[in-house]
This record gives C-alpha cells, structure tokens and sequence, in this order.
C-alpha cells in the first residue's frame, strides 16, 4: 500500500490511543462500520476525504495534521501560489487542493477541486459531513446533487448547501470541472 496511506494510518491510530477513544467511537464518529474503521486504521483502506475530514474532527485536529503530521503554523495569513496547495488525492477522479494547510484555527476548509470527467450519466455517489459547504464553479461543468434536486452548474455558478445533507458532484460536459469548495465548519 502507499507510504501515504501507511502514515495516515498510523498517525490515525496513535492519536486515538493517545486520546484514549475507542475503536468502536472512531467507527461512530467516521460513519463506517467497525470493520472499515480498523481497515483504514491498519492502512489496508484508502482514505475518502469524508473519512479524512470526519476523523480529524473528531480527534479535535486540524486535517493537515492527520494528513501531513505536521500542525498549521500559521496565524495572520497564508500565501498560496497557484497550483501550489497541499494535494490530496482522496477520491477516484477527484484531486484536491487545501488552500489553507498551514493556517492554524480555520472556520473553513477551502479546496481547489478538479473533477475528472468520467462521462455524462455516471451515478453521483452522495457524501454528508458537518458544516456548511460553497461550491463555485472556476472551469468547466458540473453535475450537482444535493438530497434529490439535481442540477447543473457552469463557469461562475456557486451553490452553499447544509453539508449534513447528502450531496454529491461530477464533472459534466464532456471536458473535467475545476471548483472552488470551501466547507465552514459549525461554530
């Protein structure tokens, strides 16, 4: 398995030791089942950004810290140039960006998202996690799902949706979508 994966894994379990939470809590608190939990735990299980972003919440850290093992630093701001955010390869045909990876305390979570297209009827599959979630279309077309209502978002359109809610997005049009997603966390 991945290096990545295998370092995750065991900054996953060892946080969760150190905070004295049960396997079982951890299993709860990601919405998987017990047998996935370990399975990611063991590293034998690529992570989901859902997963990613549910299990640092619940061991009270910041996402780049599970990710990277290293804790946001920064407090007054953060230069990114283009291209150049923390990737986070976490979903078939997603790549991710973390906009933010080094500033510590965030309300929210920002990402340049690219989808690839993976053709115009493929099922979108749902996700929900805590918080609010922006989505803004920067290139391309985008299929978006959100409970039941679906629709679709060109060049310039955004959507902000209760993040609890199940959701999902693909790249329509025949060409991948590049967006902006920036989940806000509860206050």
């Amino acid at each position: 398995m991945d290096d990545r994966i295998t370092f995750i894994a065991e900054r996953l379990r060892g946080l969760r030791d150190l905070l004295d939470i049960s396997e079982e809590e951890m299993a709860r608190a990601t919405d998987v089942s017990l047998e996935e939990y370990r399975e990611y735990e063991k590293g034998e299980r690529d992570y989901s950004f859902t997963f990613l972003f549910r299990a640092a919440g619940r061991l009270g850290i910041d996402i780049t810290e599970l990710l990277t093992g290293e804790m946001p630093k920064l407090s007054l701001y953060q230069y990114v140039p283009a291209g150049e955010g923390l990737p986070i390869e976490r979903r078939k045909g997603f790549h991710y960006q973390h906009m933010a990876y080094l500033f510590k305390n965030k309300g929210a979570e920002p990402f340049v998202v690219v989808a690839r297209f993976e053709g115009d009827d493929v099922p979108i599959p749902y996700s929900t996690h805590e918080g609010q979630e922006f989505d803004y279309v920067l290139e391309g077309e985008m299929r978006m799902k959100v409970e039941d209502h679906e629709f679709l978002m060109k060049k310039g359109d955004s959507v902000i949706y209760n993040a609890s809610s199940r959701h999902g997005m693909a790249a329509a049009g025949g060409a991948d979508c590049k967006f902006l997603a920036v989940i806000i966390k509860n206050t």
